[in-house]
């Protein structure tokens, strides 16, 4: 059962604030770690705070050993009522760095209203001093931790944002781009050979991209786990890559659900220009194709399937 703060003495006190200081060090510690290789301005700001953490615990530990001894009972912020529960999201990779930030700020939060709560407690006083000095300095890291964005250098933070911006291009955008380039294009000579062929707006449903969404997101996501190439979880990888498929498919098959053949062929044509016109556009945006060479790159490779698909489907 975990005790109320109340009811601590000022050894256990003294003790809980060891163990705190040392599990905010090993966390800052991991933070810095994770962030490394993709923020390495800001993991060093968490490798510093980390260190300070290590000189709080010090400094506890003399105060601790002065007063009553070498013996330091393990005292954990679980085994005290009050404190939040801590998600050990700095475990996954990549890790994400506005969460970080927020999630730093809130840890400075606790710990200074620890220290505000147990200078009310204790009646020694150096233990008070101390703790009235570290619940300062744990203000200036909840500042320091709530102002880490303003605290960056501009040129710093341009590197970051770009680093940020080629994460979300290889785990996000990339896998969105082959499915949809894969729903859009490959499709386009089975729906339009079915409809073609049928001339019925339900048979050319028959080639709707639903089942290749679910192929292409298992494919996806069963290619690597990400932990070596920086692709990001599978999971989701392959889910945005399922949904772009079925959607880039979807788009030019719904128009057959007209009735009239004739006016869901040109729907149908329509929104294909429109599908192109954006899968050129995300490869000029995020992987800096040039706009006329990816227009004309997509647009003669959608061109030729279509063309194969009403061949097929007018034979």
């Amino acid at each position: 059962m975990a005790r109320k703060f109340k009811d601590l003495s000022e050894r256990e006190i003294l003790a809980l604030a060891v163990s705190l200081e040392e599990e905010d060090g090993r966390v800052f510690a991991d933070f810095a770690e994770g962030l490394r290789e993709t923020y390495p301005a800001t993991a060093k700001l968490f490798e510093d705070m980390g260190a300070e953490e290590w000189e709080h615990r010090s400094m506890l530990i003399e105060t601790y050993r002065a007063r009553f001894g070498e013996h330091i009972p393990l005292i954990r912020r679980e085994d005290v009522k009050g404190f939040a529960p801590r998600k050990p999201f700095w475990q996954t990779r990549p890790l994400k760095i506005a969460e970080v930030r927020k999630q730093a700020e809130l840890m400075e939060l606790e710990v200074r209203q620890f220290y505000q709560k147990a200078i009310g407690q204790v009646t020694d006083a150096g233990i008070r001093k101390l703790l009235g000095d570290l619940e300062e300095i744990e203000r200036k890291h909840q500042v320091t931790a709530g102002a880490m964005q303003e605290s960056i250098p501009l040129t710093v933070q341009k590197t970051e944002d770009e680093a940020q911006r080629r994460l979300f291009v290889l785990q996000i955008v990339q896998p969105g781009l082959v499915g949809l380039m894969d729903g859009s294009v490959s499709t386009l000579a089975p729906v339009f050979a079915a409809a073609f062929a049928t001339k019925s707006s339900h048979d050319a449903l028959l080639a709707a991209s639903i089942g290749a969404g679910i192929s292409m997101a298992f494919a996806e996501a069963l290619s690597d786990d990400g932990s070596m190439t920086g692709r990001g979880r599978p999971v989701l990888r392959g889910a945005v890559t399922g949904l772009m498929t079925a959607a880039g498919g979807i788009g030019h098959t719904l128009p057959f659900l007209i009735q009239d053949f004739h006016v869901a062929f040109i729907a149908a044509v329509i929104v294909v220009a429109i599908e192109l016109g954006v899968i050129a556009w995300i490869r000029n945006r995020y992987m800096d194709s040039p706009l006329f060479s990816a227009a004309f790159q997509v647009v003669v490779g959608g061109a030729l399937v279509f063309a194969v698909g009403i061949w097929i489907g007018s034979s």
